[in-house]
């Protein structure tokens, strides 16, 4: 065997014996692994890279059986992919994790014929989110089964902290029948606390290793998404890098911000023309999300009703201000329901999931009063501990996934 393929097997080894084990992401149970090309995306930090190792290390192979790449190796930028996936699979590789592919040039085509070339290599990939199954060349979209991981859930949060393990709630159970919801809970659990620093510091598993340095990293980790990752958009100058971290600030510091596009290039410099789809471009790298007005279109990327961030934590590490209550309880409902449901802005309420069940979101003193008429609509509330009549509380909605 080569010896400097030899050397990434070690590498790849190396990294197995270490890869934490206990606490898995909800999409470890998701994920159909009998697929022969699986690919992974996601934001920085969410713990896809865990992900994937701790797969790989429950098949018990030996590294020339199955092991683990990063395509941000010094090796990749003298070395072709394929000579590699050519050797490892020519010495009996099985399995082979690509992590990072946007860092390698022409990944796309590269993993698509080694996928057609060695018919007995499963391969599993992960990249950015910024990365678009409509720019993989190739084909590689018709062969491939893709996956987003998004940041963790209060749910995940809990578990991963050995706070409490509860099960997943499908959202049509926890609407009809939220009092089943409340049997899985145990009578003594006090939620309010840890949710509280949930909302604080609680979306991405690699920053919960040190909690006080959590808004420090977050700002380091924006920083890296504008002016690395979104290198890979194809049509993105990024000598606007500077200019893309201004307008998330400026967005951070009125959410949920209703854009005006010509206030907004005035303020940032960014020409109007451009600002809307830098906009989508910082949605795709999972930094701000664009929530449109209930039975539009989102295709032709026209401007949106308003503009959140993505997450609670970016929200509190960016805001230089206290955060308004408000904000923080629609973050965190967008950011636990868009996973697997749409949300747009309705005519009356705060929120419409899946075009069906309206949402009005508060705390002690909302009521019904905006929505007393429609059809399938709740409250939703940040200081109850169980549903109460059609008032549901805020946390369960961590429970999805």
């Amino acid at each position: 065997m080569d010896v400097q393929i030899a050397q990434l097997l070690g590498q790849s080894a190396h990294l197995l014996d270490h890869v934490p084990t206990g606490f898995r992401r909800f999409l470890h149970q998701d994920i159909r692994w009998t697929n022969r090309l699986i690919g992974v995306k996601g934001a920085r930090g969410t713990g896809k890279t865990t992900l994937l190792l701790q797969w790989l290390k429950d098949q018990n192979l030996p590294p020339d059986k199955g092991a683990y790449f990063s395509l941000d190796d010094l090796y990749f930028t003298t070395f072709q992919l394929k000579d590699a996936v050519h050797e490892f699979y020519r010495s009996g590789g099985k399995i082979l994790v690509l992590d990072e592919v946007h860092k390698y040039q022409n990944w796309a085509q590269e993993i698509k014929n080694c996928h057609d070339f060695y018919p007995g290599l499963k391969i599993i990939f992960t990249g950015s989110s910024i990365m678009e199954l409509s720019q993989m060349t190739g084909d590689l979209s018709r062969r491939a089964l893709m996956y987003n991981l998004p940041g963790l859930s209060f749910r995940e949060y809990l578990l991963m902290m050995g706070i409490a393990d509860f099960p997943r709630i499908d959202l049509h159970d926890l609407i009809s029948n939220p009092h089943h919801v409340k049997e899985c809970i145990p009578s003594e659990f006090q939620p309010h606390p840890h949710f509280r620093n949930y909302l604080q510091r609680g979306t991405y598993p690699y920053l919960l290793e040190d909690e006080e340095a959590v808004h420090h990293r977050i700002k380091q980790l924006v920083r890296t998404i504008v002016e690395v990752d979104m290198a890979e958009i194809q049509g993105l100058d990024i000598r606007n890098a500077r200019k893309l971290l201004q307008l998330i600030y400026i967005i951070a510091q009125q959410v949920p911000f209703k854009p005006n596009l010509s206030s907004l290039s005035e303020r940032t410099n960014i020409h109007r023309n451009s600002l809307n789809p830098y906009l989508h471009y910082l949605e795709q790298a999972q930094l701000l999300r664009l929530i449109h007005p209930a039975g539009n279109s989102v295709a032709t990327l026209q401007k949106p009703e308003k503009i959140y961030l993505q997450n609670t934590t970016l929200l509190n590490a960016l805001a230089s201000s206290n955060v308004n209550a408000g904000t923080i309880r629609e973050t965190f409902f967008l950011d636990q329901l868009t996973v697997h449901h749409l949300v747009n802005i309705p005519k009356h309420g705060d929120f419409i999931v899946d075009q069906t069940y309206t949402f009005e979101i508060g705390g002690k003193r909302k009521n019904k009063t905006q929505i007393k008429d429609i059809p399938q609509s709740y409250n939703v509330r940040d200081d109850q501990d169980i549903p109460i009549g059609n008032s549901l509380p805020l946390w369960y909605f961590g429970l999805l996934y």
